[in-house]
């Protein structure tokens, strides 16, 4: 397949790639001497200081989503695409800092089911942890299917070859050395991508004479899906008075459905990314590593956002097909290809080979993690040694892999991996934020609400995306101006309402079922519900290490990024 290499790599730049994978692999072999029990091996050892947990878990989250999801999803839709940065992430994680990780690290849980366990019953545990064990793998899918297409690229190799190749290097330093691998890596990782992203959009803007080149550019854009929105391309908010946008939805359902559902069920509750958190050394260095990674999130725009823009401006027309080689989500290795010279080009490939196996490995320790405790350990063999189960975690990171080798297939029928990425996302953490809410900051909340109201969201999810696939939403019905179905069932705009109704739905049928049956005592609820304490000691810390005067000056910023590019 050469005639679908796109970077003229040379000798150094081969060379920068090798290197990088030496090092990863290198780092897997020297921690396994040090990751012998299953603290070790899926917790960290809770032994990470603050900043180290910050990145990491801002790591886990810089994947294939972040660099060619989102450079795509800024071609298809332009300066909206913020809204997945600051509204639908900084809320969210400062909740979650401040008020919920109290909860979740002096409850000492391994995982977020295992708190649900203690909060609700084993049967909403059994429930989530089969549901998200199926969405980290459907998500590494992504993030395999992202380094087979850059390895296709770079070295002209049959896809097939690149996804086996991919899935390889992230098992053998997964397997070997666990989440502190992972969290070492991703840390690493995230000076990569800085690094090897940041050259682009200052070439780009210099190449079009800046900010104003872009404007103009956008403006007269002949492109018709840019054409279409005209200036709605070059706001965040403005376009949204109306569903007259890329993204057919209003401020409202943004807010609704991605600011408030999506955003909180991703970031409160997938385990994925609170298992960083859960490395901390202490409850203060816990709360500040999503505050610490809220400031770099705010700051990702730049390196994803922007060359989408830039690749409106500067590249040929793409196609919407996801797996052709001029695709919407091959706006930033088109961009990297135009601007890199030699060295540069092996620095930004390794810069994005990085990010999708931060991505990919943050998904399979989360399901590792999930598997061996909350389905092995609780309902398959209780009674084992913690070495059995540090064993089962390395055999269930190969199993995930595999698995991983096959959903990496499906991501190829979704014209961007945002589209595919917010239909699990609506499926499994929107409805389980209801739960949480309720289960942290209400006590009438009942074991058996908690898990029908689960069932009760997921089942809306399905039963919405299913209507719509099968256009029953026709344009001007009550149902598509409600937003509960949409004619196009993979638009942006229906995966934040289905996100929204299926939260309502759990929400809804938890509290009607808890008031017809019979809630835990005080004495269950103790640490797990707000109004009964956290089990913590409350730590002495500096003003500037302070989590909610940090979470303060995070607010202030993200409120003055919006009004800039309203």
């Amino acid at each position: 397949m050469a005639e679908q290499v796109l970077f003229k790599a040379h000798f150094v730049d081969y060379l920068i790639i090798f290197i990088y994978f030496v090092f990863v692999l290198g780092i897997g072999f020297l921690l396994k001497r040090y990751t012998t029990t299953g603290k070790d091996f899926f917790l960290s050892g809770r032994s990470m200081p603050g900043w180290v947990a910050g990145l990491a878990f801002l790591g886990a989250n810089l994947g294939a989503l972040e660099l060619l999801g989102m450079a795509a999803n800024s071609y298809q839709h332009g300066i909206q695409t913020v809204h997945f940065y600051w509204i639908g992430a900084i809320p969210a994680m400062l909740f979650l800092a401040i008020f919920m990780m109290p909860f979740y690290y002096g409850s000492r849980v391994r995982s977020v089911p295992e708190y649900l366990s203690l909060r609700f019953n084993e049967a909403t545990r059994g429930l989530n942890a089969v549901s998200f064990a199926i969405m980290t793998v459907l998500m590494s899918g992504i993030s395999l299917y992202s380094m087979a297409i850059i390895f296709q690229l770079l070295l002209g190799w049959n896809l097939h070859m690149s996804i086996i190749l991919s899935a390889a290097v992230v098992l053998v330093y997964v397997v070997l050395g666990g989440l502190t691998s992972s969290i070492f890596n991703e840390v690493i990782q995230f000076f990569l991508i800085w690094l090897g992203l940041l050259p682009l959009p200052i070439l780009g803007l210099r190449a079009v004479g800046g900010w104003d080149g872009v404007v103009n550019g956008i403006n007269n854009s002949t492109l018709p899906h840019v054409q279409k929105w005209a200036s709605g391309f070059l706001h965040a908010w403005g376009p949204l008075a109306t569903t007259n946008n890329s993204m057919d939805i209003t401020w409202l359902g943004t807010a609704l459905g991605l600011g408030f559902v999506l955003s909180f069920g991703y970031w409160c509750t997938d385990f994925l990314v609170i298992q960083r958190a859960f490395s901390a050394n202490s409850l203060a260095s816990s709360q500040r590593a999503p505050i610490y990674a809220s400031f770099f999130k705010m700051a990702i725009p730049l390196l994803v956002v922007t060359p989408g823009l830039l690749a409106i401006v500067l590249l040929p027309p793409l196609s919407p097909e996801a797996n052709q080689v001029n695709s919407y989500n091959m706006a930033l290795p088109l961009l990297m290809q135009k601007f890199y010279p030699p060295g540069l080009i092996g620095l930004g490939i390794t810069a994005l080979l990085a990010g999708f196996m931060s991505g990919m490995a943050g998904n399979v320790t989360a399901f590792t993690t999930v598997w061996t405790y909350d389905i092995y350990q609780a309902y398959i063999n209780k009674k084992a040694s913690d070495k059995h189960y540090v064993w089962m975690g390395r055999a269930a990171t190969i199993g995930g892999v595999i698995i991983s080798i096959f959903t990496a297939y499906i991501v190829m029928g979704f014209a961007t991996i945002m589209d595919y990425m917010q239909l699990i996302f609506s499926f499994v953490n929107a409805p389980l934020f209801a739960t949480f809410l309720l289960g942290m900051f209400w006590k009438r909340a009942t074991p058996w609400g908690g898990f029908w109201g689960l069932v009760a969201g997921i089942g809306a999810a399905i039963l919405m995306y299913v209507g719509s696939s099968m256009g029953l939403g026709v344009e001007g019905d009550i149902l598509h101006k409600l937003g509960i179905l949409s004619i196009d069932f993979k638009a942006m705009g229906a995966n934040f309402w289905r996100a929204w109704w299926a939260w309502c739905a759990c929400f809804g049928v938890t509290i009607l079922v808890s008031f017809i049956t019979q809630k835990r005592t005080d004495e269950e609820l103790s640490g797990l519900c707000w109004g009964f304490g956290a089990k913590t000691v409350k730590e002495k810390v500096a003003w500037h290490n302070n989590p909610v005067i940090l979470a303060i000056i995070a607010s202030i910023i993200l409120i003055i990024l919006n009004i800039i590019f309203f």
